[in-house]
């Protein structure tokens, strides 16, 4: 047996080949033999049986040697008979005892023999592997190399390090540090790392058994909630057709009754007629007057003539159930075959998987869910119990989730992360974890185009100097006024990023002239189009085909610039030469113009704060407009002022573009510096919701921008000669 009462670990070297040295670590260990322990030890000496706790009990003498209790009796007894004093001698050292009052049993127990007995019932009797060359060798294992070895059939070397080199008699490998134990202390190790995974298998199984067993009782209560249901579901139908059998029955009833009364109301009156008759011919028999008799038998006969009425029942006898004169009763057997129904699924959440795309805060983004069965095989159908739960890890705000069923054995968890960070997603389904559990994503910052169209050229894809484009509201065609190429591109939306516009046409010829055009606009029914020229000063009107159809213009007029529709035709139009919004009514005819907003002097007095470089107008869906030249002002549609939005960008930059989409939100282009963006605000409060920086493809100078339906934003990129199209939703 062996006692890991190791020495002092000695650092040992051997030479393992002429010229290199290998050190090695030998843990030392003291080897007893286990007979000769227990003969040693654990025997009694006299009778030559190991001790135990029954008959073989050790008993602790004064003389300090140890007898078994059986033994000691029999000495005891023996020694009496010879001996009247009640002494004994000890069979070992031969030291007279004095047995104690309460007899041998009073002997003390031997402690250290009982703690040696436990020690040798704890400990695994083991056997020390020696070498089969050198028996009395015993084999070492080394930790580094991981090899059983004899030290002297290998001359200390062990492993590859041990294989010499034919050449210079080294060996191949380089210094290293060996730990060598005994074989039997690996063993032991071993063994105990054997039991430390037994016992994780059997923890981890009995985890897996616990699971199951919670899985059935969720079954359970799940199936006695279905039965409930049913039960509860059919009852409810039980009690419509039982509240129909008894609507039928009162009405048969009440049928039978109505008739009943007019029969017997019937039935009184002939009684009654039958009475005035027998009362009438009672005595007429001893009538002897003529005259009387013939009177009564008149009058009989113009009874007779009236009780003719009452012969036939005044009702019929007829009521009866009928349940086959229409479809009711194949139809309510289409709709109870088709009432209720199970639903169950084969999915396993272990195997189903979740993954999520590039994200950016403030949009709105979406977790793929796909499920699969225990076979790994997709499911088809949806239905199941999918709950995700998101968290921001810095700070572990919540943001709310919500599950789209796709009804074919996919789900999207649609979320929309308010900052950027790293978030964490939790999906379980049936309130078990799926394979990517927790799944950890970061959001970025930044919101980037999904895509870019043209650069800078002639070609039917490029632009030189886009300045300005609307959007129509029947096709949702783009027009991009072209400026420095003179023309009108034609584009047709596509649902895909990697192809985004379709080139349509181009439109050229009036108002398009001297490569002056500044803004272009739908009119308010989307079938023509109005652009604005700063040289000749004229706001023309073309059909979508490119054809003139009028223009106008104003004495007043210095350099327009931009303009927009309003929904009742209404056109304005801003002029940075003269500082001034036109408002015109759409026949041409100037209704009103705004010059500027109303302020106050140091004095508190009264002045007009003429409006600055306008840089972008439009129209809100309430009539309001809104005129962007440094901030956003709001004016009336007869252009008194209201409100600014954004007054702190008063003087620090400068907007180029502006735009309300049908979800009230409020988009612009902004410059400041040399910094551009896209601002988003609500526009009902003013508030500014977050930017769109496009940081991996910088806006340089955006000008005029548009939204579509599906919550994109097109982007005229003056600098760059491009339009870029972003998600802002």
């Amino acid at each position: 047996m062996h006692f890991n009462m190791s020495r002092t670990a000695t650092h040992m070297r051997s030479q393992l080949g002429r010229k290199m040295m290998t050190s090695s670590t030998l843990v030392e260990t003291v080897s007893i033999n286990y007979e000769d322990f227990t003969e040693g030890f654990l025997t009694c000496g006299t009778c030559l049986y190991t001790y135990d706790a029954g008959e073989h009990t050790p008993k602790l003498l004064p003389c300090s040697h140890t007898i078994c209790r059986i033994c000691l009796e029999r000495i005891v007894a023996a020694a009496g008979l010879r001996d009247q004093t009640g002494a004994f001698r000890c069979p070992i050292c031969r030291e007279s005892i004095q047995v104690p009052r309460g007899g041998v049993i009073a002997f003390p127990p031997s402690f250290l023999v009982n703690q040696l007995l436990d020690l040798m019932q704890r400990q695994r009797r083991e056997v020390i592997p020696k070498c089969s060359s050198h028996v009395s060798q015993e084999l070492l294992f080394c930790e580094t190399c991981d090899c059983v070895f004899c030290s002297v059939c290998t001359n200390g070397s062990h492993g590859s390090n041990g294989v010499n080199d034919a050449n210079d008699g080294q060996f191949n490998s380089s210094n290293c540090e060996h730990t060598v134990i005994p074989f039997s202390i690996a063993i032991k190790r071993m063994s105990e790392i054997l039991l430390y995974k037994a016992h994780q298998c059997i923890q981890k199984l009995n985890e897996s058994a616990e699971n199951v067993l919670n899985e059935m009782r969720k079954l359970d209560q799940n199936a006695e909630h279905a039965f409930e249901d049913i039960n509860r579901t059919f009852q409810e139908i039980i009690n419509i057709v039982d509240r129909r059998r008894q609507e039928l029955l009162s009405y048969a009833k009440k049928i039978k009754e109505d008739k009943r009364n007019v029969l017997t109301e019937q039935l009184n009156i002939i009684e009654t007629e039958k009475a005035k008759v027998e009362t009438e011919c009672c005595g007429l028999e001893y009538q002897v007057e003529v005259r009387n008799i013939s009177k009564k038998i008149s009058d009989l006969n113009q009874k007779l003539d009236s009780v003719n009425t009452l012969f036939d029942p005044r009702e019929n006898c007829f009521i009866r159930y009928e349940h086959l004169h229409n479809s009711a009763v194949q139809d309510i057997q289409e709709c109870v075959n088709s009432f209720g129904t199970i639903r169950t699924s084969k999915t396993f959440p272990s195997l189903c998987t979740a993954t999520v795309s590039k994200c950016s805060a403030n949009l709105r983004s979406i977790a793929h869910i796909i499920a699969y069965d225990y076979n790994g095989m997709r499911q088809k159908f949806g239905g199941d119990p999918v709950s995700a739960e998101l968290k921001h890890i810095a700070d572990g705000s919540t943001v709310s989730t919500r599950i789209v069923d796709n009804r074919d054995g996919t789900y999207e968890a649609h979320f929309n992360s308010p900052k950027a960070g790293v978030y964490c997603l939790k999906i379980t389904i049936f309130g078990r974890p799926i394979k990517d559990f927790p799944l950890e994503f970061e959001v970025s910052e930044h919101i980037n185009p999904l895509c870019i169209y043209g650069c800078r050229g002639s070609d039917q894809h490029q632009f030189i100097q886009p300045v300005a484009l609307d959007i129509s509201q029947k096709d949702e065609k783009v027009y991009v006024l072209d400026t420095g190429n003179g023309r009108i591109k034609v584009l047709m939306q596509n649902h895909c990023n990697n192809s985004p516009f379709s080139f349509v046409n181009h439109i050229e010829g009036h108002g398009l002239d001297n490569r002056a055009g500044t803004g272009i606009a739908m009119t308010a029914n989307s079938e023509s189009l109005l652009v604005s020229n700063w040289r000749n000063k004229n706001i023309t009107e073309l059909t979508l085909e490119g054809e003139f159809v009028r223009h106008f213009s104003h004495r007043d007029f210095i350099e327009p610039t931009c303009l927009a529709v309003n929904p009742k035709g209404d056109i304005v139009v801003a002029d940075n030469g003269a500082h001034t919004v036109f408002i015109f009514h759409p026949s041409g005819k100037l209704n009103t113009r705004i010059t500027g907003i109303p302020s106050k002097t140091k004095n508190n007095n009264q002045k007009t704060e003429s409006l600055g470089v306008i840089g972008a107008i439009t129209f809100e869906p309430n009539g309001d407009i809104l005129v962007a030249d440094s901030r956003i002002l709001v004016f009336d549609a007869n252009g008194k002022f209201k409100k600014d939005i954004y007054s702190e960008g008063k003087n620090r930059g400068q907007y180029c573009g502006i735009t309300v989409d049908n979800k009230q939100n409020l988009l612009a282009t902004r410059v400041e510096k040399s910094k551009s963006f896209i601002q988003v605000f609500d526009l009902i409060s003013g508030q500014l919701k977050f930017c769109i920086d496009s940081s991996d493809a910088k806006l340089k100078r955006p000008t005029s921008l548009v939204t579509t339906n599906d919550n994109h934003v097109i982007v005229v990129d003056l600098g760059n000669d491009c339009i870029k199209k972003y998600r802002y939703l």
